[in-house]
Protein backbone atom coordinates (compact mmCIF):
# COMPACT_ATOMS: atom_id res chain seq x y z
CA UNK A 1 0.00 0.00 0.00
CA UNK A 2 1.30 3.70 -0.72
CA UNK A 3 2.01 6.10 2.30
CA UNK A 4 -1.80 7.67 1.64
CA UNK A 5 -3.53 4.41 1.40
CA UNK A 6 -4.11 4.36 5.11
CA UNK A 7 -5.58 7.62 5.36
CA UNK A 8 -8.20 6.94 2.66
CA UNK A 9 -8.96 3.57 4.13
CA UNK A 10 -9.12 5.70 7.71
CA UNK A 11 -11.63 8.31 5.68
CA UNK A 12 -13.72 6.11 4.38
CA UNK A 13 -14.01 3.84 7.49
CA UNK A 14 -15.31 6.75 9.34
CA UNK A 15 -18.04 7.55 6.59
CA UNK A 16 -19.25 4.35 7.21
CA UNK A 17 -19.11 3.64 10.78
CA UNK A 18 -20.75 7.31 11.14
CA UNK A 19 -23.37 6.80 9.03
CA UNK A 20 -24.56 3.21 10.90
CA UNK A 21 -24.28 5.45 13.92
CA UNK A 22 -26.68 7.69 13.13
CA UNK A 23 -28.97 4.47 11.86
CA UNK A 24 -28.76 3.22 14.81
CA UNK A 25 -29.88 6.38 17.03
CA UNK A 26 -26.06 6.32 18.72
CA UNK A 27 -24.94 9.11 16.65
CA UNK A 28 -27.69 12.71 16.10
CA UNK A 29 -26.55 13.85 12.45
CA UNK A 30 -29.76 14.40 11.10
CA UNK A 31 -30.81 17.96 9.79
CA UNK A 32 -26.65 19.26 10.79
CA UNK A 33 -25.75 19.73 6.85
CA UNK A 34 -28.60 20.69 4.03
CA UNK A 35 -27.86 20.75 0.16
CA UNK A 36 -29.03 19.28 -2.78
CA UNK A 37 -29.49 15.97 -4.09
CA UNK A 38 -27.96 17.04 -7.29
CA UNK A 39 -24.83 18.13 -5.56
CA UNK A 40 -24.80 14.74 -3.76
CA UNK A 41 -25.27 12.58 -6.81
CA UNK A 42 -22.42 14.46 -8.55
CA UNK A 43 -19.64 14.11 -5.83
CA UNK A 44 -20.77 10.17 -5.98
CA UNK A 45 -19.79 10.60 -9.65
CA UNK A 46 -16.75 12.33 -8.51
CA UNK A 47 -15.40 9.59 -6.14
CA UNK A 48 -16.42 6.96 -8.40
CA UNK A 49 -14.44 8.34 -11.67
CA UNK A 50 -11.53 9.18 -9.39
CA UNK A 51 -11.07 6.00 -7.14
CA UNK A 52 -12.05 4.18 -10.88
CA UNK A 53 -9.01 5.82 -12.12
CA UNK A 54 -7.06 5.45 -8.85
CA UNK A 55 -7.19 1.55 -9.10
CA UNK A 56 -6.83 1.33 -12.32
CA UNK A 57 -3.78 2.67 -11.65
CA UNK A 58 -2.72 1.21 -8.71
CA UNK A 59 -3.45 -2.29 -10.01
CA UNK A 60 -0.37 -2.88 -11.97
CA UNK A 61 1.52 -5.11 -11.12
CA UNK A 62 -0.13 -6.41 -7.71
CA UNK A 63 -0.60 -9.93 -7.21
CA UNK A 64 -4.47 -10.94 -7.83
CA UNK A 65 -5.43 -11.19 -3.93
CA UNK A 66 -4.12 -7.51 -3.41
CA UNK A 67 -5.91 -6.27 -6.53
CA UNK A 68 -9.03 -7.68 -4.87
CA UNK A 69 -8.95 -6.14 -1.85
CA UNK A 70 -8.03 -2.70 -3.77
CA UNK A 71 -10.71 -3.16 -5.43
CA UNK A 72 -13.23 -3.20 -2.60
CA UNK A 73 -11.25 -0.70 -1.09
CA UNK A 74 -11.84 1.25 -3.65
CA UNK A 75 -15.48 0.47 -5.11
CA UNK A 76 -17.21 0.33 -1.61
CA UNK A 77 -14.90 3.36 0.52
CA UNK A 78 -15.80 6.38 -1.40
CA UNK A 79 -19.90 5.75 -1.01
CA UNK A 80 -19.38 5.90 2.68
CA UNK A 81 -18.98 9.78 2.75
CA UNK A 82 -22.03 9.80 0.35
CA UNK A 83 -24.20 7.97 3.21
CA UNK A 84 -22.49 10.21 5.84
CA UNK A 85 -23.84 13.05 4.01
CA UNK A 86 -27.30 11.93 3.55
CA UNK A 87 -27.43 11.23 7.06
CA UNK A 88 -27.20 15.14 7.82
CA UNK A 89 -29.88 15.74 5.79
CA UNK A 90 -32.92 17.28 7.44
CA UNK A 91 -35.62 14.18 8.34
CA UNK A 92 -38.17 15.81 5.46
CA UNK A 93 -35.53 15.43 2.89
CA UNK A 94 -35.12 11.74 3.91
CA UNK A 95 -38.46 10.78 4.04
CA UNK A 96 -39.35 12.72 0.83
CA UNK A 97 -36.35 10.38 -1.07
CA UNK A 98 -35.53 7.17 0.34
CA UNK A 99 -33.85 5.66 -2.29
CA UNK A 100 -31.22 8.29 -2.84
CA UNK A 101 -28.44 6.59 -0.67
CA UNK A 102 -28.87 3.40 -2.97
CA UNK A 103 -28.67 5.40 -5.88
CA UNK A 104 -25.53 7.30 -4.90
CA UNK A 105 -23.75 4.48 -4.54
CA UNK A 106 -24.76 2.90 -7.93
CA UNK A 107 -23.93 6.29 -9.48
CA UNK A 108 -20.40 5.73 -7.90
CA UNK A 109 -20.18 2.54 -8.97
CA UNK A 110 -21.30 3.00 -12.75
CA UNK A 111 -18.04 5.94 -13.12
CA UNK A 112 -15.81 3.66 -11.01
CA UNK A 113 -16.59 1.29 -13.76
CA UNK A 114 -15.96 3.68 -16.87
CA UNK A 115 -12.70 4.22 -16.43
CA UNK A 116 -11.90 0.17 -16.38
CA UNK A 117 -13.39 0.02 -19.41
CA UNK A 118 -12.33 2.47 -21.44
CA UNK A 119 -9.00 1.46 -20.47
CA UNK A 120 -9.62 -2.38 -21.50
CA UNK A 121 -9.05 -3.72 -17.64
CA UNK A 122 -12.29 -6.09 -18.28
CA UNK A 123 -9.47 -8.68 -19.82
CA UNK A 124 -7.99 -9.53 -16.30
CA UNK A 125 -10.12 -7.29 -14.10
CA UNK A 126 -8.96 -8.70 -10.99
Amino acid sequence: MARWEPILVALFFAGWIGALLHQLGILALQGSLSFGLYPLFGLGGVLGWTFGNVYLHRRRGLPKTLRRRLLLLYLVGPPGLLYLLWSMQPASVQEGAPLVPLLGFAVSCVFFLVPLSLAGAWSDPL
